[in-house]
């Protein structure tokens, strides 16, 4: 078909030119948002107009494939998880229910009984693949409700910390739980999640007629990639008699170096963990992931069922529909299957491995430099700095001076009430040249930033 052609023609320019990218950039006329926008027309109009409109409006935003961008948590896509996605949109199978595709099914649950043994997690694991973190939150949260709290759920309460993503609170919101029932947990000066502090809360919170049910662990915010101390929560948590949830959106993917199962040690024993395959699996965006220790218990706060359902061809493989939201679900086996099948795991082994290295060498280069303070060494692949002695004002303004060049393209955070700049490493694109280049555009603006800091104080 000339249309499947030319869209492959066009993909393939798009990433051969991925290396050579500009970080960002911010463009377009308003002739092109009315185009994009217009009504589509009753006959239909060309295949090639679309395509090239298509190419101009993506030549617009954030590159966030692309090997400069260092901003949020970056998301490579590898390109042979595309090739897996064109494959499974054309072919359109439902996986929402195993009899309409059972050996596709048997495909995602062999990907996905595989990361629960590299987890560490029993035999009899399991989960699904979601379209993110954020449903796989609400997937595990609803699981621990219905087991820990039964139908009667308003007391209920449930532990994070101020670093803890916000999707956390959204879900628990979306699960019918309150503002107030979502606790949130002192950290130490290192953004860690205090265990004594959360011990206390239990405590009071029993003694106020509440019934604290679940604590969400930290493996890699989002906001400086700290760790929480894992094995002291989950023994405090598993003591307690509540349910242990490990964000490991960000981070969780680490556990396949020997560095990161180091510094995640005490995630074996979560009864939920929340891992982003389009983070640090370096898989399309749109692919998150949720995995159990007793799949059991997903399966039973999330089962139903209908009549017309009756025909379905019998297997042993999972109904994902059975243990999460969603009835009618694309495959989303083949994007994660594929790239095992053709690189191996051992290259995803070395590509985070790299990405640790490459944050290590940031934050020396960061830190010996003269301009920056860097308040925290990286647990994982974020760095976090200021502009030495400067005020919010000038980092906020370095940061949109570093960003508007295109070269690059960085984040920014609050750390106790501190605005600090982000860099977090993590696209299978970006190797040390890229961020030997982020480290001299960030020194480049910080002498001119300086100069004018001097020049300041001297009028």
């Amino acid at each position: 078909m000339e249309i499947g052609r030319s869209a492959l023609e066009l993909i393939t320019d798009l990433v051969g030119e991925l290396p050579f990218s500009r970080a960002s950039s911010f463009h377009l006329g308003s002739d092109v948002y009315e185009q994009v926008s217009a009504r589509p027309d009753e006959d239909g109009r060309g295949l090639d107009e679309a395509l090239a409109l298509f190419r101009t409006a993506a030549g617009e935003g954030l590159e966030t494939a692309g090997p400069r961008y260092f901003g949020y948590v970056p998301s490579g896509g590898t390109f042979t998880s595309a090739v897996a996605e064109l494959l499974t949109r054309a072919l359109n199978r439902c996986t929402g229910l195993a009899g309409f595709s059972p050996a596709l099914v048997a495909m995602e649950d062999g990907v996905i009984r595989w990361l629960c043994g590299e987890f560490g997690l029993p035999a009899g694991a399991g989960g699904l693949i979601t379209t993110g973190g954020s449903t796989a939150h609400l997937a595990a949260l609803v699981a621990a409700r219905y087991e820990r709290l039964g139908e009667c759920f308003t007391a209920g309460t449930l532990y994070t910390t101020a670093q803890t993503h916000y999707s956390v609170a959204k879900a628990a919101r979306i699960a019918g739980f309150p503002a107030s029932a979502v606790r949130t947990v002192p950290t130490g000066h290192d953004l860690r999640m205090d265990p004594q502090a959360l011990s206390a809360m239990i405590a009071r919170d029993r003694a106020a007629g509440a019934r604290p049910f679940l604590v969400v662990a930290n493996a890699g915010t989002t906001s400086t990639g700290t760790v929480d101390p894992l094995p002291e929560i989950a023994a405090l948590a598993h003591g307690e008699g509540l349910w242990f949830h490990v964000d490991g959106a960000y981070g969780g993917f680490f556990q396949l170096t020997a560095r990161g199962r180091q510094i995640l040690r005490g995630i074996e024993c979560a009864d939920s963990l929340v891992v982003d395959p389009h983070k640090s699996l370096f898989a399309p965006y749109g692919t998150g992931m949720l995995l159990v220790r007793d799949p059991t218990v997903l399966r039973a706060a999330h089962q139903g069922t209908g009549e017309y359902l009756q025909d379905l061809h019998p297997t042993t493989f999972p109904h994902y529909a059975d243990y999460g939201c969603e009835l009618t679900r694309e495959c989303r086996g083949l994007k994660l299957w594929l790239p095992l099948w053709l690189h191996g795991v051992s290259a995803f082994r070395r590509a985070l491995d790299e990405k640790l290295d490459l944050a290590c060498s940031a934050y020396r280069g960061l830190a010996s430099g003269g301009y920056f303070d860097c308040p925290l060494p990286p647990d994982l692949s974020t760095v976090v700095f200021t502009l030495a002695g400067a005020s919010e004002k000038a980092n906020r303004q370095l940061l949109e001076e570093v960003n508007a060049t295109g070269r690059v393209y960085l984040s920014s955070t609050m750390v106790q009430g501190r605005h600090v700049l982000r860099l977090c490493v993590l696209s299978h694109r970006t190797h040390a040249e890229h961020v030997s280049e982020a480290l001299a555009v960030l020194h480049e603006f910080a002498r001119r930033s300086v100069g004018r800091i001097r020049l300041a104080d001297t009028a």
